[in-house]
């Protein structure tokens, strides 16, 4: 069995203005790919199960960035030449099926459903009208009606964190070893209710999310003709027509068990819709509730510069409110590499006075001045202390977080970075000397992807409301393509 294979992932912010480029995207060809064997990434679980089953990987492109704002066309087009160019040929020879690793959250500056075009244009391809598409994409992808159409299996991550990347990709595999065994060959339903969550409501240990989980899984139990069923919880910042949850499903059934499986899920997401939209208090009334903070460490989350969703992760919110409550024995990262280079002739235990991020967003109060000493230096390489790691599922368990260092001011550590790396994993600190476990307070621009990592060290946990790109209350942000009326920007009849 041949195996075409291709990967393009980015989670594109469409409320802040900038333009991702081709330098921002980590791309491998040929080869390359192949060599994802064992790097715990969702790559390298559909390469484990195509090694088990004997199967000829004809691997194409595969492109990842890390969240940001819209991607430049030129940066899509230029990967599908890429992978048509390898794509076309190897049809035309002969191939038995493609499978695609997604993320399912991409924009570009003019098309709205990259994935879907993506799909699209391979089905296009001379040979490729009846070939299986199967593949794997992201709980907060946009998953779209086209992709439904067009794709026979496309299986999301099921928790977030996304501790289980890896996993879905095997399924979405196995499942395609399903087809090439018995030549059941499936296909899509989808239901897409009104409803859009920050990022911060879409946790599958919480409601809403755990509660249609827990339903999708009993649906696939109760009927051997439903293969897999997707909660895809999508993507808050996302302003495009299909933008927020969808529901789908993988069958080779009957059409109406598909859509009233579909149905029941609907109508139980529409009920629990409130649940997903909390919002969280302002970071100054929480650090008045728990100073002077006894155990630690306790935990600042602010989905609002949260890095993992998009956001620049030089927010100077939590290290203000810190410096304005004199707390001590904290720690905050930022990344901000124009600080980096100005400590380049400062001495390791050097001092000077360094403005520190808010450089990157008018929405932000800018830099803060502090005079701080310089504790360590480094490349910002380290691997990551858990395999499952949220970070694990397009990168890797190798992550760079470029030319970093750390500087103490008032009782405070700040590790700087060049490359803006979610705090997933706490290998992160302990790579640069800073041990989270003995810390009074730690900041962490995360919405829920640090939870794995975080929570199981964390005294205590609060999601706090600073000024940022990804704020969660979304009916603040100016939404104009998304499809109207949709929870909560607009109220819904009960």
């Amino acid at each position: 069995m041949k195996i075409l294979l291709a990967a393009l992932a980015h989670e594109t912010q469409c409320f802040i203005p900038e333009i991702t480029g081709a330098d921002r995207f980590r791309t491998l060809r040929g080869d390359e790919i192949l060599g994802c064997v064992g790097d715990g990434s969702t790559i390298d679980g559909f390469l484990e199960v195509a090694r088990r089953q004997g199967w000829t990987v004809i691997p194409t492109v595969a492109a990842s960035a890390m969240s940001s704002g819209r991607v430049a066309d030129a940066v899509f087009e230029a990967f599908w030449r890429e992978v048509e160019a390898v794509a076309r040929p190897a049809i035309a020879e002969g191939i038995d099926a493609i499978y695609l690793v997604l993320h399912g959250a991409m924009v570009t500056e003019t098309i709205e459903d990259p994935e879907g075009e993506l799909i699209e244009r391979l089905r296009a391809l001379p040979g490729a009208a009846a070939l299986p598409i199967f593949g794997v994409f992201d709980l907060h992808g946009t998953f779209t009606a086209r992709m439904a159409e067009l794709a026979n299996c496309l299986v999301a991550y099921r928790e977030n964190p996304h501790i289980d990347a890896r996993d879905a990709a095997v399924l979405a595999a196995e499942l395609l070893a399903r087809l090439l065994a018995t030549g059941q060959v499936p296909r899509m339903y989808r239901v897409k209710p009104p409803i859009i969550l920050p990022p911060a409501g879409t946790a599958t240990a919480d409601s809403p999310m755990a509660d249609l989980e827990a339903a999708a899984r009993q649906i696939e139990a109760a009927s051997p003709d439903i293969w897999a069923v997707n909660i895809a919880a999508g993507y808050g910042f996302a302003d495009v027509p299909e933008a927020g949850l969808s529901l789908s499903l993988v069958s080779v059934g009957a059409e109406t068990e598909a859509h009233a499986a579909l149905d029941r899920l609907d109508a139980l997401a529409m009920s629990l819709k409130e649940r997903g939209f909390v919002l969280p208090p302002p970071v100054d009334d929480v650090l008045r509730q728990i100073c002077p903070v006894g155990q630690g460490p306790v935990l600042l989350v602010e989905p609002s510069d949260d890095i993992g969703g998009g956001a620049p992760g030089d927010g100077t919110g939590i290290l203000r409110a810190l410096l304005r409550h004199e707390v001590g024995n904290a720690a905050v990262v930022i990344n901000d590499p124009e600080a980096i280079a100005a400590l380049s002739d400062v001495p390791v235990g050097g001092g000077v006075t360094l403005a520190i991020g808010g450089k990157k967003t008018t929405l932000d109060e800018g830099p803060v001045t502090l005079a701080v000493r310089l504790l360590s230096r480094s490349d910002g390489r380290f691997t990551l202390e858990d395999r499952n790691s949220h970070l694990a599922a397009m990168r890797g368990i190798h992550i760079n977080m470029g030319p970093s260092a750390v500087v103490e001011a008032k009782g405070i550590t700040i590790l700087l970075t060049t490359n803006k790396t979610p705090p997933f994993d706490l290998g992160q600190l302990r790579s640069q000397g800073i041990e989270p476990t003995t810390l009074s307070i730690i900041g962490v621009k995360a919405g829920v992807g640090h939870r794995r990592a975080y929570d199981p060290i964390a005294a205590g946990s609060y999601t706090v409301l600073t000024p940022g790109t990804n704020i969660s209350d979304l009916r603040t942000l100016p939404f104009r393509r998304i499809h109207r009326p949709i929870f909560p920007l607009d109220t819904l009849p009960r």
